[in-house]
């Protein structure tokens, strides 16, 4: 176990007593990441829609030193309210429709949460004088897929041919916008520091979402039903949430240390083992967790998904340091200890997750847990 200064020390101690604020706080990696935030000292001020879910993983951390606001996104009179009363110094902006099949059956909302949702963000930062730093989350899912087996890389060409995909390349297109039209040193006055993040298929404790594999293998095995797998073959960059979590703070870290270099697109995924078929997961689950039962399942008319989905993370390895820790062995595991222990004694796992991360990146040393 780390000491409280040690912990307050990570990411250069640069959140302590910082007045940060994430939008979308209320769910699964928005949750995650306000906690770990509030465990760096941050004053954190969380804006978000309530949780969509029972149970839900905001509801269950109690995380009553965070300045909880439940209001839209798209609501841009409120959001510029709370930017002026608060006067967060940076922003990790997580609010979005997230999912790819509801995005099918619900484009109007996915492209007025993800884009304009995005472009109210961009405007409420613009108008404050407090705000030094940005950083909005996209997708892996941003780029324009060729099925290839090699990885994306940050400067690929972007697209998206499911509503959810092109919303949130459409976020990316924008953000760019803001920051080489209003966000740059040009300007006569200082301007905030503004990247985007894509990270990989993210999991561990605390996901009650719809059509996602581990929440849907959660629900079968709590309820002794049977999985449908409906395409076992998919490939995906399977890591737990803690690794693009770290990615994250670490681009904000640099972001408030004003480094120009920082303020662009960045990657986060597992290293190349880590991009393995559903095949393989859902197996690895079972071991963790024998009472998941799974059978394929092929969804007639169901709506496309992408075959092959890879992330190249050079660039964060290299400029960053950040590097993965726990392979996605490692991840399933955890993930499925996490849930088997909240249904069978109401254990909520995720501080101790999140201590052991912090301790294996500082006998990793890597940069981010540096003294």
């Amino acid at each position: 176990m780390i000491d409280i200064e040690k912990h307050l020390s990570l990411f250069g101690g640069c959140y302590r007593s910082r007045r940060v604020m994430v939008t979308g706080h209320t769910g699964f990696k928005g949750s995650w990441l306000t906690l770990w935030l509030s465990r760096l000292g941050a004053q954190v001020i969380g804006y978000a829609m309530p949780p969509e879910t029972e149970p839900n993983h905001w509801d269950l951390l109690r995380l009553n030193d965070c300045e909880s606001i439940f209001a839209d996104i798209r609501d841009v009179d409120r959001l510029k309210q709370v930017f002026t009363e608060h006067r967060p110094e940076i922003v990790f902006h997580l609010a979005a429709q997230p999912l790819v099949r509801r995005s099918y059956r619900e484009p109007q909302e996915t492209f007025s949460s993800n884009v304009i949702g995005t472009l109210n963000v961009m405007d409420a930062a613009k108008a404050s004088e407090s705000v030094r730093a940005i950083v909005c989350v996209t997708s892996d899912k941003v780029y324009e897929n060729c099925e290839s087996e090699a990885g994306y890389i940050e400067s690929d060409r972007l697209g998206g041919s499911d509503p959810y995909s092109a919303s949130k390349a459409c976020a990316e297109i924008l953000v760019n916008c803001y920051r080489k039209s209003y966000f740059n040193a040009s300007q006569t006055e200082p301007q905030p520091f503004l990247a985007t993040v894509r990270a990989g298929n993210v999991i561990g404790g605390g996901d009650w979402s719809e059509d996602r594999l581990i929440p849907d293998a959660v629900r079968a095995a709590s309820s002794g039903t049977t999985l449908g797998i409906r395409n076992p073959a998919s490939i995906r960059p399977w890591q737990h949430v803690l690794e693009p979590l770290a990615g994250y703070l670490a681009v904000g870290q640099r972001l408030l240390l004003a480094d120009p270099t920082a303020a662009t697109a960045w990657n986060f995924g597992p290293d190349e083992e880590g991009s393995v078929p559903v095949s393989e997961v859902v197996p690895h689950f079972q071991k963790t967790w024998p009472a998941l039962v799974a059978e394929f399942a092929p969804e007639a008319g169901a709506p496309a998904e992408t075959n092959v989905l890879r992330l190249d993370s050079s660039k964060a390895i290299d400029r960053l340091g950040w590097r993965p820790l726990w392979d996605w062995q490692t991840a399933v595991a955890r993930t499925a200890s996490w849930y088997q222990r909240f249904y069978e004694s109401e254990e909520i796992a995720t501080l101790s997750d999140l201590l052991d991360y912090e301790q294996q990146a500082i006998k990793a040393k890597v940069s981010w847990a540096a003294s």
